[in-house]
């Protein structure tokens, strides 16, 4: 199949999909209506709270979600082959994903722009709040550790990305005064843009390997090695800098920094679009891969997993969190959630396909190897022959990839040692989104669990946004530098996945008892919560299995606990609406 039909189903079917079921879903299950005042205008503190227009709030909210999810997912998830991959990408971002952010954005903003952790406490009942908040507070304080020690590595492994990266701070702080001052946004960010990319030229010219310095050099003397030094100082600059991040007023730092990220991608998006339309290169990968029914296979079987690993492409309970905890605050008026809820996670959908695009074809096109150069299929399995080559480390989950990808700009005339540092700091300057987003939204969900009555006491000092910080800082990287080079991190994360699709099906739990309190069709949301809900708890039961097996009882002890929480959640959900009547 050529890769050009592929990009012209899918972005014909998002443009149809959004003209017709996003806008009945806003229209006809929704109502969404300019005369409803927003919480962004009700609570304006210009700290969270911020009326901002409707194309910067996308590009804040997309960056926010979109993080390495739509980039790693399908790159690992296409083992199992590019036509299951691509199915659950695009119908599930068009019937699930987008459904689940969009939904849990306007009945944030009808709830005084509360947290999907602070709507169950509104919606199904007090005593479910606090399960949920844990269970958001867990997977964000994952993330925090998790991305921290990922952002460190990458720039270890692409030490061309680190000026630029940085270089986009000043950037945007710039830019979010230009804004102010009632500038063109438009014009400033696009100077923005390219003063980004004559950073990318720098970086390539002057790559900041930290492994070169004295200091480092002579680390093995005083038993550190030197890799895991490097990392764990990367590791802590960046946790200073989700500290002021995160407490800085969002629209000085945070929203103008994922404007830049949101040309950042289109540019890609763009270029990868028009690459495949000049290459148009078949697709080499297999349809549907045979490795996993191999007797001597290590590739697990691909029911449920696929629905864990590909997440953020189709559907990721991460981005209710960033619906209803930053983005929510910054909306301006109730009609921009259409194409701010339901545009992105499409637009992020365009992403994992194209990232299926450049892995399943752009691969093909040519891969170095010990025995020459490799093309066709066997440069696909040159990274996909088997489970350990293809999940082995965040580079070998990238390098696929950022090959396929450059191999692409190379046919419009971007030269490799241009194209992969391209690549290489949108990755990391996504990721790096990810992270300080993830410090705010979590500051915010403990200053609402202060706001309590039941908690207001345990909570109180978390009303000041420097000590939630801090506190949120303190226990991420406390996690982190538990082992040594930042490994710390790596002890929660094989729960990541699963515990973030429960969240989605929670999500949607939410959405669908709201939509039946409404005398809606809560059936849209209902049927995708009962598929992700089957898919994760599948899932989480094949994992407690094999943490028995491994006898890591701290992962076991925390799967059972999750799996208690949800239960119970869902328990008091089916309770709300069978016997109690809370107003929505």
């Amino acid at each position: 199949m050529n890769s050009v039909i592929l990009v012209i189903i899918v972005f014909a079917g998002y443009l149809i999909a959004y003209h017709t079921y996003g806008k009945y879903l806003a229209r006809r299950i929704f109502g969404i209506t300019l005369s409803n005042k927003m919480p962004s205008e009700k609570y304006e503190d210009n700290i969270d709270f911020v009326p901002t227009k409707k194309n910067i709030v996308f590009g804040h909210h997309f960056t926010t979600i979109a993080g390495l999810g739509p980039i790693v997912g399908p790159a690992i998830g296409i083992i199992w082959g590019w036509l299951p991959a691509f199915l659950w990408v695009f119908f599930g971002s068009v019937f699930m994903g987008a459904v689940h952010d969009f939904s849990t954005l306007v009945i944030s903003a009808r709830k005084e722009g509360k947290s999907i952790g602070e709507l169950t406490g509104d919606i199904v009942g007090p005593g479910s709040r606090i399960a949920f908040q844990f269970i958001m507070q867990f997977l964000l304080f994952i993330v925090l550790s998790v991305f921290a020690l990922i952002v460190a590595t990458l720039f270890v492994l692409y030490p061309e990305s680190v000026i630029p990266v940085w270089a986009q701070l000043p950037i945007a702080v710039w830019l979010g005064w230009q804004i102010k001052k009632g500038g063109s946004d438009l014009l400033y960010s696009i100077i923005a843009l390219l003063l980004m990319y004559g950073t990318i030229i720098l970086g390539v010219y002057f790559p900041v390997d930290l492994s070169k310095l004295p200091l480092f050099q002579n680390m093995p003397a005083y038993g550190w090695n030197v890799s895991d030094a490097i990392t764990v100082t990367w590791c802590i600059a960046l946790f200073i800098y989700v500290f002021f991040a995160s407490t800085l007023p969002v629209q000085k730092l945070l929203q103008p920094r994922d404007y830049i990220n949101s040309h950042q991608l289109f540019v890609a998006l763009g270029l990868l679009i028009i690459a495949v339309f000049v290459a148009h290169p078949v697709i080499s990968a297999p349809a549907i891969n045979n490795l996993s029914f191999a007797p001597e296979s290590d590739v697990p079987d691909m029911m449920p997993i696929l629905f864990i690993i590909i997440a953020c492409g189709a559907i990721s309970g991460f981005h209710s969190i960033a619906s209803s905890g930053t983005t929510v605050k910054q909306v301006k008026y109730e009609t921009d959630t259409l194409p701010i809820g339901y545009g992105a996670m499409l637009t992020e959908g365009l992403l994992a396909v194209l990232v299926l695009i450049s892995v399943a074809a752009g691969l093909g096109m040519g891969v170095d190897s010990d025995n020459g150069r490799l093309v066709g299929t066997e440069a696909f399995y040159r990274y996909y022959s088997s489970w350990s080559t293809t999940n082995s480390g965040i580079g070998a989950k990238l390098e696929s990839f950022i090959i396929g990808a450059s191999n692409l700009f190379s046919s419009i005339g971007i030269p490799p040692n241009i194209g992969r540092p391209m690549i290489a700091v949108f990755i990391v300057s996504f990721a790096n989104t990810t992270l300080d987003s993830a410090t705010r939204m979590q500051r915010l969900s403990l200053q609402e669990l202060s706001k309590s009555v039941r908690t207001e006491k345990t909570f109180a000092p978390f009303k000041n946004r420097y000590i939630a910080t801090f506190f949120v800082v303190a226990l991420a990287a406390t996690m982190t530098f538990l082992k040594p080079g930042g490994k710390g991190a790596l002890l929660l994360w094989p729960l990541f996945g699963t515990l973030n699709q429960l969240l989605a099906a929670l999500g949607l739990a939410i959405v669908s008892i709201y939509l039946y309190r409404k005398r809606k069709n809560y059936f849209l949301a209902a049927v995708p919560m009962l598929f992700v809900l089957t898919m994760t708890l599948w899932s989480i039961f094949e994992n407690l299995l094999v943490f028995l097996q491994a006898e890591d009882y701290l992962l076991v002890s925390m799967s059972v606990i999750i799996l208690f929480l949800s239960c119970w959640l869902l328990i008091s959900c089916v309770h709300s609406v069978i016997w109690k009547k809370i107003s929505v």
